[in-house]
């Protein structure tokens, strides 16, 4: 994957075979310091790359699992390792949690059974795929990854090393998404027609100054595989999704999520459309350079049609629009036509959707955990997340163009545009490479 995967192998992995002697705190004190917590036989021990808001929130989040082990912790930028370490060891009550600034020695611990990654979606292929040669599971974060070829080789290494693999879309860990997929899949609502993914619009931002990088922030290592640029400070952290060298904006962002709803309510997990065309307005002077308003129409081999906006009267939610009524979910509601939908009962000869332990963000991490523990597969895995934010690259790729494409969702391909084909992938700074 990167043009140091020599180095992670022969230097890195070899210590796996001296790991007790390499990493004398594979049990620290933490192990016997909370009273009824299971043995560290039976804990899953993790680490964590990327310490963000969402990566402090899976911190904040995993410490309360008992039969969980947070051990090691990994960030570019000292101060939020700083903050995770003690974040940890305040829980623990220790000081066992290390800290690094290269995913790549937290990875070659052989001590760590599962990895929580929470990285810009530009390092998301690389960090995750070493992750799964080493013998790692993985909680990772959406969207998937940053293009469609980066996605299908997340998977394809998900199966060839037997990986447990959540993504975090835990929409489909809550009751109300899955309740409203389960009326439009027992076609409460008809005959399905059309759906409606509603996102909501982003800010532009104007040319920023150059500025001196931060004390503590490894910013080469930031940018890894992305072209080199000066930096500023509007360009990092939570802001690179409005970057397209590191993402795809609120189309990948919220779409992530919402697409994926769309397509659990579809039945389209593992398919996609034939034909997508749309517009948006992409700034073309300024920082942030992804789409700002947008709307993209993508059309499925069985007729249905998915419609992608920005516009607010669609909610950030999903319309699912059948012949004999529609259900709208979001976060914050859930309403249907005919309304004496939402007291309908699923019976037990009809669909029911995959149900974690807790509905809620937290369960989401609950049925990873349980899933690491009996290798089944998890509520959101791999080909799951890479089928559903396929649609927000093909719906980019297509604005980007001004044109429709026609998509082949067997082979992956865009059909009969060369220029288009060229944007399922992106080249990678040297020494990074897949």
């Amino acid at each position: 994957m990167s043009g140091d995967i020599r180095t992670l192998t022969r230097r890195h992995l070899l210590k796996r075979a001296v790991a007790a002697a390499a990493w004398p705190y594979v049990i620290g004190a933490s192990a016997f310091g909370k009273a009824g917590r299971p043995a560290p036989s039976n804990r899953v021990t993790m680490g964590f790359i990327g310490l963000g808001s969402m990566g402090m929130r899976h911190i904040q989040g995993f410490l309360y699992e008992e039969d969980c082990q947070i051990v090691a912790v990994c960030d570019v930028d000292a101060g939020r390792r700083r903050e995770a370490v003690d974040e940890v060891n305040s829980y623990y009550g220790n000081r066992d949690c290390a800290e690094y600034n290269d995913f790549r020695d937290l990875i070659a611990r052989a001590d760590i059974d599962a990895l929580c990654i929470s990285v810009p979606d530009h390092w998301h292929s690389i960090t995750a795929i070493l992750g799964i040669r080493a013998g790692k599971d993985i909680y990772g974060e959406k969207p998937l990854a940053l293009t469609v070829k980066e996605g299908r080789a997340m998977v394809e290494a998900v199966n060839r090393y037997r990986c447990v693999w959540q993504t975090g879309s835990w929409q489909r860990s809550t009751a109300q998404f899955r309740f409203a997929c389960e009326l439009v899949r027992n076609k409460r609502i008809g005959e399905l027609e059309s759906v409606e993914v509603g996102l909501g619009s982003r800010d532009s931002i104007g040319p920023q100054p150059v500025m001196p990088v931060p004390e503590g922030f490894d910013y080469e290592m930031w940018l890894g595989p992305a072209p080199w640029v000066l930096y500023t400070e509007k360009r990092c952290h939570w802001n690179f999704r409005w970057i397209l060298d590191y993402s795809g904006g609120q189309v990948t962002d919220l779409g992530a999520h919402h697409i994926d709803i769309a397509h659990w309510g579809m039945g389209a997990d593992d398919t996609g459309p034939i034909k997508i065309e749309g517009r948006g307005a992409f700034p073309t002077d300024g920082l942030w350079n992804t789409a700002t308003t947008f709307c993209f129409e993508c059309k499925y081999a069985n007729g249905v049609t998915m419609k992608v906006s920005s516009d607010e009267s669609y909610g950030k939610g999903v319309r699912f629009i059948g012949d004999e009524g529609w259900v709208f979910v979001s976060r914050s509601e859930l309403k249907a036509d005919p309304e004496r939908l939402l007291k309908e009962k699923i019976g037990p000869e009809e669909v029911h959707l995959s149900k974690p332990s807790g509905d809620n963000r937290q369960g989401h991490r609950r049925n990873f955990l349980d899933c690491v523990k009996t290798r089944a597969e998890t509520i959101s895995p791999v080909e799951v997340a890479h089928r559903s934010v396929t649609i927000a690259h093909l719906g980019n790729i297509a604005m980007l163009l001004g044109r429709k494409i026609r998509w082949d969702p067997q082979t992956e391909q865009i059909v009969g545009d060369a220029t288009g084909s060229r944007m399922l992938s992106r080249a990678m700074r040297a020494p990074w490479h897949m």
